[in-house]
């Protein structure tokens, strides 16, 4: 037995052994084993993650992140007793209201928008909104209210592309900024309309009365006027949507086939009656939800919105459809950047170069609050130089008022009378970055 032990032994073939952590993908035990291949994993994530990105409008969502942050804090400052706040105060509860840097560089980054002094009594520091911001402010809650019309206008039409007639009170609260609408708008504003909305069960809008003259959609003005300057038959414009690709997107082959037979397709239209809303193939259905989501971006002040509260419209818009997937498959019309707090779906044909094509004027106020935050440190210098200028032109006033010299000192009476255009102004290049 031993011996037979020791000729099977003597027979095979010495096994080199290997170190556990090396890994030979050629070998005499590997040759021949199979590696699994796996599928592709293709989901909505998946192609958020690949898609062609568009940096103008991630950068345009960074802007506004800012914006919010200083809004915010300022929302905080101006709910305190005295209309200012503590230093202190704003360290203890900066993370309420979304700062996750230290409050003192925050504050440095926008002396346009807060101003930091210190309390004549207390005898720390305090900060305070600017007169820019507050201007800015009090401007945009005019515009609110000078443009009702127009904002009563976008509610009737989002009343009108619903199933039943009625939204949620709640699902409408959530767009009332994109809408131009303001915070007591259910307060303020629907009891001036009895003939056109009605409260039901409190926390349902319904709408009264259908006029005809508001039921054209949006992209109906596009193809009148694709129809009329590019001399394109009925046939090509009577169903289609403006395509906008983004820089860098790649076109695969028999791509463009298919958008052209998308773009011939037809559906049922936002405002047309919703009897035979599932009759017709996927693609009709699917193509109506692009319609009705085209439309409500285009309600939008700024053709955008957050697309977490797109979710509260499907159930009563009909659209029983993944709302990110169908996004995403028509990147010639939508975009998601997912650049700030949430994830957020802008209109790609109103915008060009991260600006609005067609501006309103709620845009434009807002537009002025974003540039102030923009402008971040910059021209500080310039600022304090402004300031000096007052200081001194004030005292020349009051010495040609009173007939008596009201200077501190005789060199600043010199500076005044010697040289008329005051001191040099620092240029705008300056910069405290």
């Amino acid at each position: 037995m031993a011996l037979r032990i020791f000729r099977v032994r003597s027979i095979l073939p010495k096994v080199p052994t290997f170190p556990s952590n090396e890994v030979f993908l050629f070998g005499p035990f590997t040759y021949n084993l199979q590696k699994r291949w796996k599928k592709p994993v293709d989901s909505a994530q998946t192609r958020l993650e690949s898609r062609t990105r568009d940096l103008r409008l991630d950068k345009l969502m960074n802007q506004l992140k800012k914006l919010k942050l200083v809004l915010g804090l300022h929302e905080f400052i101006s709910e305190q007793r005295n209309g200012y706040a503590s230093v202190q105060l704003l360290l203890r509860w900066r993370r309420e209201v979304g700062l996750n840097i230290g409050i003192g560089a925050f504050l440095r980054k926008y002396p346009h928008i807060f101003e930091v002094y210190t309390h004549p009594v207390k005898m720390n520091f305090c900060c305070k909104a600017s007169q820019k911001l507050i201007d800015l402010i009090v401007e945009e809650a005019m515009t609110i209210k000078l443009t009702e019309p127009v904002a009563i206008q976008r509610l009737r039409k989002l009343l009108m592309m619903s199933t039943n007639g009625d939204l949620h009170i709640h699902a409408i609260w959530l767009i009332r900024r994109e809408l131009g609408l303001p915070d007591d708008f259910r307060t303020s504003i629907l009891p001036h309309y009895p003939g056109d909305f009605v409260l039901k069960d409190l926390d349902t809008l319904s709408l009264v009365s259908k006029d005809d003259n508001f039921v054209k959609a949006e992209v109906e003005k596009w193809r009148e006027k694709e129809y009329i300057e590019k001399w394109l038959s009925e046939f090509e414009t009577k169903y289609a949507f403006p395509i906008n690709f983004p820089t860098g997107f790649k076109i695969e082959r028999g791509f463009r086939e298919k958008l052209k037979n998308w773009q011939r397709l037809p559906y049922l239209k936002p405002y047309e009656k919703k009897d035979a809303i599932r009759v017709g193939s996927v693609e009709r259905f699917e193509k109506r939800a692009v319609g009705i989501l085209h439309e409500l971006l285009s309600l939008m002040v700024e053709k955008m919105v957050p697309l977490e509260r797109l979710a509260h419209f499907r159930r009563a818009f009909s659209m029983e459809v993944n709302v990110r997937e169908l996004l995403l498959k028509h990147p010639g019309i939508f975009y998601i950047s997912t650049k700030g707090s949430t994830q957020t779906v802008f209109l790609r044909e109103a915008y060009s170069k991260g600006c609005l094509i067609e501006p309103n004027p709620v845009y434009d106020v807002r537009r002025k609050m974003l540039d102030l935050v923009v402008l971040g440190c910059r021209n500080t210098n310039t600022m304090e130089h402004l300031e000096e200028l007052d200081e001194i032109y004030n005292k020349e006033s009051c010495n040609r008022l009173n007939a008596g010299p009201c200077f501190e000192s005789q060199s600043e009476q010199q500076q005044v009378n010697g040289n008329v255009s005051g001191p040099d102004v620092g240029s705008d290049e300056e910069t405290c970055d």
